[in-house]
């Protein structure tokens, strides 16, 4: 299939959503990289847009699921070289299920789509009146959220593992004890919170962005390894308030740092510090106020 039959193949997928309910952007090619700034707000369910967009480059379809009144319950499989024992005793699945006897409930029927790492994305209306964020880790190891704020890719987009697959199921509430679970605790710190217009805090995090991801970019051989987890840190404590999306942060400081891979770095490690990075600044949550 050459790339104009791919691209009218992915533009049927957005096309889809859509007619779901949902808002869509394009995503990179084969990746999980926005391929637009501002994707959140320059979502779209308008046909001409989409057909613009899609009309000769198979961007994957990604779903603004906050904006579409979705959240998503995003669950991992563990990864065999993890450090972390919690990370590595149990699936995502297992341990939504284990989480719902704890609280002596039963997870409903929902749609759901499968990953090409063989997760699973489940997919909830959000409640009315509620507003929920990203999370990761909240709930559990292995289970990361997307609401407000955040994407996932819409069945049918492809990355070079495989495909992502939906089940076409309805999709059902979130469940109010979820929603409970879900919703932070008001923290109380000395930091000033930052207030912005929805239009000034979207250009303050795409500035954040694009300063963290020059850094590492064009840091010097000897501060590499710094540049990357200070960079990591910063997107953590963004994604730890909802305001970035994980897998974006994860992938653009990946991208960033793809030349720093070489004689005396090798790929694992610059994951490893990604992934360090993210988790430490997970700890510090920053919030943007609008």
């Amino acid at each position: 299939m050459d790339g104009k039959a791919r691209a009218r193949t992915l533009r049927g997928v957005a096309e889809r959503a859509v007619a779901a309910g949902f808002h869509v952007f394009p995503v990179r090619p084969r990746a999980k990289t926005p391929a637009i700034p501002a994707w959140e707000q320059a979502a779209t369910r308008d046909p001409a847009q989409i057909e613009r967009w899609w009309r000769s480059v198979p961007f994957n379809v990604g779903l603004a699921v906050g904006r579409s009144g979705i959240v998503v319950i995003d669950l991992d499989q563990p990864k065999p070289d993890t450090t972390d024992p919690a990370r590595r005793a149990r699936s995502g699945r297992e341990a939504l299920l284990d989480l719902a006897v704890a609280h002596g409930q039963v997870l409903p029927v929902t749609a759901s789509v499968r990953t090409p790492s063989g997760g699973e994305h489940r997919y909830f209306r959000m409640p009315n009146g509620v507003e929920l964020r990203n999370s990761q880790g909240l709930l559990a190891p292995l289970i990361d959220t997307r609401g407000a704020g955040g994407y996932v890719l819409a069945a049918g987009s492809v990355l070079p593992a495989g495909r992502y697959v939906g089940d076409g199921g309805v999709i059902a509430e979130l469940p109010a004890w979820l929603a409970t679970l879900l919703t932070p605790p008001v923290v109380h710190t000395a930091e000033p919170q930052l207030r912005l217009s929805r239009t000034r805090a979207t250009a303050y995090l795409d500035a954040i962005l694009i300063d963290e991801t020059a850094a590492v970019t064009h840091a010097a051989v000897g501060t590499r390894h710094t540049a990357r987890l200070r960079a990591a840190r910063t997107l953590g404590r963004l994604v730890a308030g909802g305001e970035l999306d994980l897998d974006e942060a994860r992938s653009v400081l990946l991208q960033a740092a793809r030349t720093h891979v070489g004689a005396d770095t090798t790929v694992r490690e610059v994951e490893r510090d990604v992934e360090d990075g993210l988790a430490f600044g997970a700890r510090r949550p920053r919030r943007i106020t609008r």
